[in-house]
């Protein structure tokens, strides 16, 4: 009997002290997810927090949902379809000013080095008089670079030549090629880049004619930003240290056959996209500043072009708040 009974003893045994002793070991946590809404397929800083799994390292398991159009991410984000929107920030003031949703922008990312560019017979600004451009959306972000661009030649919209709404850049190519009638748009690189090699025609860049500019960045709805703040703070922490992997010379040619890879650009074009948005001002920012000067240039033109606010631009703390951005930003600084 005492054999029976140190036997049911060491069983309990071997089976109570795993049991109890994997109480007193950490678990790992699942990733947080975060569902990020996108407008020209996976973002390059993406891709780059994958690969080097920065993404794993905070923690974080993240989904990315692209869309056709600025009008259709802008709703799907306002109904609660995306956590988070990487996009030109002129779309996160169109929702606070016109859909009246309260989004708040949490980083920067991206410059602005835009082109007018136009079909090949066309060689000045002043031919586009009585044409068709094709824009994103009428009324938001590069829409407006072109209708100041042409109000700077007395071109006015709906007077002087017609807009039309046709998507996101590659697509508005895509119709250019297809359809002589569509005399130009605003396209920007690697795009840019390709219509420029099949014969199509600059006009002016946003640099040259408009200035700084502050293009894509991050935004959200205010409300869930701040409730998902920890998490917020992580996945811009993640951005942050892919896109100074992106511009850190040493990786240069990593970073063109990710280009090559990723975008299907020749060897030529990915060469010429690293060159202009890696080295360039209005390209990837440092760090994924987020140029606040650029941005005043952003309202400056919605307040100008379409008379928003009675044409007398707001502070940019209405809709940036910086504060994500400098934790994020000390969160890579201290994270090994």
């Amino acid at each position: 009997m005492k054999a029976i009974a140190c036997f049911r003893s060491c069983v309990a045994m071997c089976v109570l002290v795993p049991v109890l002793c994997a109480g007193t070991h950490p678990q790992t946590a699942p990733p947080q997810k975060i569902h990020v809404l996108t407008l020209l397929g996976r973002p390059a800083q993406f891709v780059v927090a994958d690969k080097l799994g920065l993404f794993a390292k905070y923690g974080l398991e993240v989904a990315n949902d692209n869309k056709k159009n600025s009008d259709e991410l802008r709703a799907d984000l306002a109904a609660g379809k995306g956590d988070v929107a990487y996009l030109a920030v002129d779309n996160a003031v169109a929702m606070v000013e016109l859909a009246h949703q309260d989004v708040v922008i949490l980083m920067g990312g991206e410059g602005s080095q835009n082109e007018l560019i136009a079909q090949s017979d066309i060689q000045s600004i002043a031919q586009l008089r009585g044409k068709t451009l094709l824009v994103d959306a009428p009324n938001t972000a590069y829409a407006l670079q072109m209708k100041k661009i042409l109000l700077l030649s007395g071109l006015t919209p709906g007077k002087d030549y017609e807009i039309k709404p046709f998507g996101a850049t590659p697509q508005r190519l895509v119709a250019m090629r297809d359809n002589k009638e569509f005399a130009g748009s605003m396209l920007g690189p690697p795009v840019s880049l390709v219509a420029k090699h099949q014969g199509f025609v600059s006009l002016g860049s946003v640099q040259q004619l408009i200035g700084p500019y502050q293009a894509a960045g991050f935004f959200s709805p205010r409300a869930w930003a701040k409730d998902h703040r920890d998490l917020v703070i992580s996945f811009l922490a993640a951005c942050i240290e892919a896109q100074q992997w992106l511009l850190a010379p040493a990786n240069k040619q990593q970073a063109i056959d990710l280009l090559i890879s990723q975008y299907h650009l020749t060897p030529e074009i990915a060469a010429e996209d690293y060159e202009v948005s890696m080295t360039r001002p209005g390209g990837y920012a440092k760090d994924a500043q987020f140029d606040l000067r650029g941005f005043e240039n952003v309202l400056k033109l919605r307040a100008e072009v379409e008379g928003q606010w009675g044409g007398h631009a707001p502070a940019p703390d209405k809709y940036y708040d910086p504060s994500y951005y400098a934790a994020a930003l000390a969160k890579t600084k201290h994270t090994p």
